[in-house]
Formats: C-alpha cells, sequence, structure tokens
C-alpha cells in the first residue's frame, strides 16, 4: 500500500487539494479536487471569505475518503501577508482583509514616525510593500483600535486554517517572515520592533519551523471527514514551498516562481540586509531549512489573469499566449507600477500606460497580452543583473517553476530578455514543494537536496535557448 501525502494549496484565484506518493522511486502527482477563490467586497472593502475557504479545504478531504486515497500526512500552503486576529473565545474579530484592500495606503508613513525605512529594513530584510502585515496592523491601529485591544492570538492564513483542523496554534517560519517583523538572525518575532509600533505582543505566537508537525484532526474533524491526518507544516507561504521545489541539486540556482506573482532570486544561506540591497528593492523571505529566499517581487500573470476576466469569451491561457506570440508590438510597461495593482480595468490601465510615455497603444486585446509578456521579460532582464550584481554570481540558467512554467511564449521571451537558458517546469511545484516536508518529515528523503533530485527526476522539464532576440 503506498503511503499518501496531501498538499492544499490555496492561491490568490483558485485552490487545490493534490494527492502525492512515491512509486518505484519517483513522486506522483494527483489532483483531487479544486475550487475558486478571490477576494470579494464587503462593506466596500476586499476580504477573504475564510469560512468558504475552510469548507473547502474539508470537502477535498472528503473526496480522498470517497476515492479510498485516504492520506496520511496533509499540509496546507496559502498566499502571503494576510491574517485573522482571534478574541479570547477564538473567534474572528473584524474583517479578514485582502491585501489588495486600499486601507493600508498611507500607513507607510505612520510605521516611519516610529522607524526609519533604512532601520526597518536593516532590522529584517524584508521588501518595503505597502500590503505587509506591518503595515496591515498600523491600519488596524489607526483605524479600528478596539480590535487590537480585543486581539488574543494573530494567525497568518494557513495557519488558522491548521487552527481549525488540529486546534493547536503555531506560526510557521517562513509566513511570518513576510510580515516584515521577524529578525532573520534569531529567526523569531521582532519584539523591540513590535513595541516600538504599539502592537500587543501577546498576539505573536511561538514561530514553529516548517518541516514539523502541527497536530493531528481534532474529534469533531475526524468524525466530520471520516478519517484521521497528521498535519505537517510545510513553507506555508506558497512562494516558500515552490521554491523547496526547484528541480537541481546546485546550490546557487536563480528562480522565477511564476504565478500570480513573479518571485525571481536566488537561495542564501544568510540575508543581505544592506543598504544596497534595500535600494533595489530585494527581499530576504524566510525558506525551507532556514534558508533565506533573495528575490524580487515582480507583478506576474496577474496581468494576465485580470484581462482574461475582461474578455467576452473564455479563453485558455494556452491561447492567450499562442495569440500574443503573433502580435509585432513593441510597446514596454513597467509591471511594478503601482497602477497595475488593482486597476479598474487592465486593459486599460496598459493602454494609458504606453499613451503616457510616448508608445504605441495597443489596438486589441492579444496585443495587449504581447505588451505584458514582453514587459515580464524585460523586468526578469533587468533584475538578473540585479541579483548577479548584488551577490556576486553569474547564472547561466534560470528555473521557472509554478503555473507560468506552463506558459511557453513567456519561457520564449524571457530566455531572450535574459540571455540565458530557461528550464520550465514543474507547473506544480508549490503542491510538490509542499509534498516535499511531509515526506522528509516521513523520512522518505534525508533532506532537501535528496528530494529536489526526485523532483528533477519526476517531472519534465523544457528547455528553451536565448534566440537573441533583445538582449
Amino acid at each position: 500500500m503506498s503511503t499518501y501525502y496531501l498538499a492544499v494549496d490555496i492561491g490568490a484565484s483558485s485552490g487545490r487539494h493534490m494527492l502525492g506518493s512515491i512509486q518505484d522511486g519517483k513522486m506522483e502527482l494527483e489532483e483531487i479536487y479544486r475550487f475558486p477563490n478571490g477576494m470579494v467586497r464587503v462593506d466596500g472593502s476586499l476580504c477573504w471569505d475564510v469560512k468558504a475557504l475552510f469548507s473547502e479545504i474539508k470537502e477535498g478531504l472528503k473526496r480522498c475518503r470517497e476515492l479510498g486515497k485516504v492520506p496520511s500526512f496533509m499540509g496546507i500552503d496559502t498566499w502571503a501577508v494576510d491574517y485573522v486576529l482571534l478574541d479570547r473565545n477564538d473567534r474572528v474579530l473584524g474583517k479578514t482583509y485582502g491585501y489588495r484592500d486600499g486601507r493600508t495606503k498611507g500607513m507607510d508613513e505612520k510605521v516611519y514616525e516610529k522607524i526609519s525605512p533604512e532601520n526597518l529594513y536593516a532590522r529584517t530584510g524584508i521588501q518595503k510593500q505597502i500590503f505587509n502585515t506591518i503595515y496591515q496592523l498600523m491600519a488596524v491601529k489607526q483605524k479600528e483600535p478596539g480590535l487590537l485591544e480585543k486581539a488574543e492570538s494573530m494567525l497568518l492564513i494557513p495557519d488558522y486554517f491548521n487552527f481549525l483542523l488540529t486546534g493547536e496554534k503555531r506560526t510557521e517560519y517562513t509566513n511570518a517572515t513576510t510580515t516584515q517583523l521577524v529578525s532573520p538572525v534569531t529567526k523569531d518575532w521582532d519584539y523591540e520592533l513590535i513595541d516600538m509600533l504599539g502592537y500587543p505582543r501577546k498576539i505573536f505566537g511561538k514561530i514553529t519551523k516548517p518541516g514539523t508537525l502541527a497536530g493531528n484532526f481534532r474529534k469533531e474533524i475526524q468524525e466530520e471527514i471520516g478519517f484521521d491526518c497528521q498535519v505537517i507544516l510545510p513553507a506555508t507561504h506558497d512562494t516558500g514551498s515552490a521554491v523547496a521545489a526547484i528541480p537541481t541539486t546546485e546550490e546557487d540556482a536563480l528562480y522565477i516562481s511564476s504565478g500570480t506573482w513573479s518571485l525571481m532570486g536566488t537561495e542564501l544561506l544568510e540575508a543581505d540586509c544592506s543598504a544596497q540591497s534595500r535600494m533595489h528593492n530585494f527581499t530576504n523571505e524566510g525558506g525551507y531549512d532556514y534558508r533565506f529566499r533573495y528575490l524580487k517581487n515582480i507583478m506576474g500573470l496577474w496581468m494576465i489573469q485580470s484581462i482574461r476576466k475582461e474578455l467576452a469569451e473564455e479563453y485558455s491561457y494556452g491561447y492567450i499566449c499562442g495569440q500574443a506570440e503573433k502580435q509585432e508590438i513593441s510597446s514596454l510597461v513597467d509591471c511594478n507600477d503601482d497602477m497595475f495593482l488593482a486597476p479598474e480595468s487592465m486593459a486599460e490601465a496598459v493602454k494609458e500606460y504606453c499613451q503616457n510615455t510616448g508608445q504605441q497603444v495597443p489596438r486589441n486585446v492579444w496585443e495587449i497580452a504581447a505588451v505584458i509578456y514582453n514587459s515580464l521579460g524585460k523586468c526578469y532582464g533587468d533584475t538578473i543583473h540585479q541579483v548577479e550584481a548584488m551577490t556576486g554570481k553569474k547564472y547561466n540558467c534560470i528555473y521557472v517553476v509554478g503555473g507560468g512554467a506552463n506558459a511557453e511564449y513567456l519561457n520564449q521571451v524571457t530566455a531572450n530578455y535574459t540571455g540565458r537558458t530557461v528550464l520550465a517546469g514543474p507547473g506544480e511545484a508549490t503542491a510538490i514543494g509542499n509534498l516535499l516536508a511531509q515526506m522528509i518529515y516521513d523520512r522518505q528523503f534525508k533532506g532537501l537536496k535528496e528530494a529536489r533530485a526526485c523532483v528533477q527526476k519526476s517531472f519534465e522539464i523544457k528547455k528553451f535557448e536565448n534566440e537573441g532576440a533583445f538582449h
């Protein structure tokens, strides 16, 4: 009998239950259940429906039982920075805000009244993004102070789901680092910083490293689902899991975790919290095994996802990619411009940017898609030079993992703009990285290196060579 491991991988636009097992030394994957996700407007705020998401988590678990493929281990990963506040009876306080909500506007200035941006980066090594938890909590302090007074604990989204399953409150390390409130030296909350900002210390629970047991299902969950299971903490930040699944045993690999966001960088054993690193807006997010994901956050396929939603007919991403490839337009946009974070219409935002910068304005949706793909390629090209300047290393190839690994035109554009070989795949890297943490816990692998070697031989990796068009 195979041992089954279950990855519950919830992204900003959808979630899925992926069952993994080891057969003849290779990892096998099976999608068991898939469900939609997205922020919803509640009284004008962008929020997550955590109740609905938890029902979907349980629904997928029931599906495993119906199929007779009961997992012995499971792990949950999601996007970063968002959280719930719980009162003394463990009830959710206030709204569960989504990171694209506008309430954090101006909260960076409030934080900087207490600590300078330079000092903040030197202490945490985390790049400034207006939606980081540090600014979200400042918005609560400024606008809903009563909530912080009532709060007994803060749990990041995957930690909250683990709590609902097991009754145990744990804060997983990789996701905790994205709050911009963790020290890369102690790997713990920076309580001095927390005090400085006037956030209540008691809400910050003990930080636990990935690869540890969160607990077993609570009795009520066992009765509802029909089985028990050990809940393991993977890197609960989806990018942390995706990076754990890079298909290489090299120590100095350059990767792009390509999904709603494109996270591009390498792994360091010590964080680089220098002023120069801050100027380039690099981040040192926590990774599996206390490695640091030294990377840049780039807008990513969110722009294409938004365009797809605006189309009257439903087209696959493959079709959009194929149509974009046929276009001749040379206009480019800055993918990281705030105007692309949550525009009313992404198509109009792209046109407006081209108009404002004196470039050819795309005439149809396929030209818009071409502009976006090429702009991403250009951004990756700029970023690789910065990574090389900061690390003093030269990278000959780029590992592209996650959903974007399936976007062939984007992979070719990336090879052309960066002048490097692109190795694309696996597309399900996040779920695979989640499963690897469970398998390492279960001693299927001695450690991360052995686990990555298994990924390398288990999944198809496509190669794209630089055609020299733009580089």
